[in-house]
């Protein structure tokens, strides 16, 4: 088995092809993925370097990674042959870790048939970062007439909650960083406005007329994140999910008084529910309701090049191994 393994903890160039891994085989309730389509993001940057959350600690050497697409070639005892040959979107078992491999053990419980149609890629694309974009929109809702904030707008992540707010009604704003993102994020439909500029709450405001907005969806902390919070109105909603700025934006005693804020504690309390927002983004993404950027894609063994374009903030969209 091919797999990447991550001997320490470090830059990129920590990430290492390992070509004679054993094979796995299924325990009770498991089944074996043939992959052919591996996600990667952000997180897995921040895990590979030593800061990630706590709630995802590995001890190297490991495999990274998680989220695979592939077919079921063995199952183990208690899984329903009728698995055998499925094409599937999964996660590797155990939590986090396993998926930079051409082979993957999952629970089947945790297996979702990739709908007739939709390109597994596609549903690597959305396993993850569609569920927990649902996820933040249950927890802070949008509605016609809200004019709404997401930054970044083009991730993986940001790109399909974009999407999900404009079908929900809400005017949509995209902060993105380039003019090359800034034309990408318009053909979404929506408006957008570049943040490597210094001039970004002016931007905002010139968009919405001076109107101050109903909700801002933050994954990037740092000055962006304070930046955006100063623009929301009195009674308006702030939901952090993410900083890959570094620093989860600072929501001092003010703002709490005047806004109704979910932080990046919100996170676990979307597991539960996982399945059902899985099954839902999949059939909207098979529909072509809702449309996944696949960015850059990169050979198994170029793992470490995929990393570091995501940390230079090169992608567009979701970025995927292909072993």
């Amino acid at each position: 088995m091919r797999a990447i393994r991550a001997v320490r903890f470090g830059g990129p160039e920590v990430l290492e092809l390992v070509e004679d891994l054993p094979l796995p085989g299924p325990g009770r309730g498991e089944l074996v993925v043939d992959v052919v389509a591996i996600g990667v993001g952000w997180l897995d940057t921040r895990i590979r370097s030593g800061e990630g959350p706590e709630v995802f600690t590995v001890n190297p050497p490991y495999v990274p990674g998680s989220a695979v697409a592939g077919s079921v070639s063995a199952v183990g005892s208690g899984v329903d042959g009728d698995w055998l040959g499925a094409i599937v979107v999964t996660h590797a078992v155990g939590g986090y870790g396993g998926g930079y491999a051409d082979r993957v053990v999952a629970a089947a419980e945790a297996a979702f048939p990739v709908p007739t149609g939709l390109d597994p890629r596609s549903a690597v694309a959305v396993i993850d970062d569609g569920s927990t974009a649902l996820a933040l929109l249950e927890r802070t809702p949008v509605g016609r007439g809200d004019v709404v904030l997401v930054q970044p707008g083009l991730g993986g992540l940001g790109s399909l909650l974009v999407q999900l707010a404009a079908t929900a009604g809400a005017r949509v704003i995209a902060a993105v960083r380039g003019a090359e993102k800034v034309a990408a994020a318009r053909e979404l439909g929506v408006e957008v406005v570049d943040y490597a500029v210094q001039d970004f709450a002016e931007q905002v405001l010139r968009i919405t007329a001076g109107r101050r907005l109903d909700v801002v969806f933050d994954g990037i902390g740092g000055a962006l994140g304070m930046s955006s919070l100063a623009l929301l109105t009195d009674g308006g909603r702030f939901s952090g999910y993410g900083m890959t700025s570094g620093t989860e934006t600072v929501v001092d005693d003010a703002a709490r008084q005047r806004l109704s804020v979910s932080d990046m504690s919100q996170l676990p309390s979307f597991w539960p529910e996982t399945s059902r927002r899985v099954q839902y983004v999949l059939a909207e993404a098979a529909a072509g309701r809702l449309n996944p950027i696949v960015g850059r894609t990169y050979r198994l063994a170029d793992a470490a090049v995929a990393h570091a374009d995501i940390e230079a903030r090169l992608v567009v969209g979701k970025s995927l191994l292909l072993p």
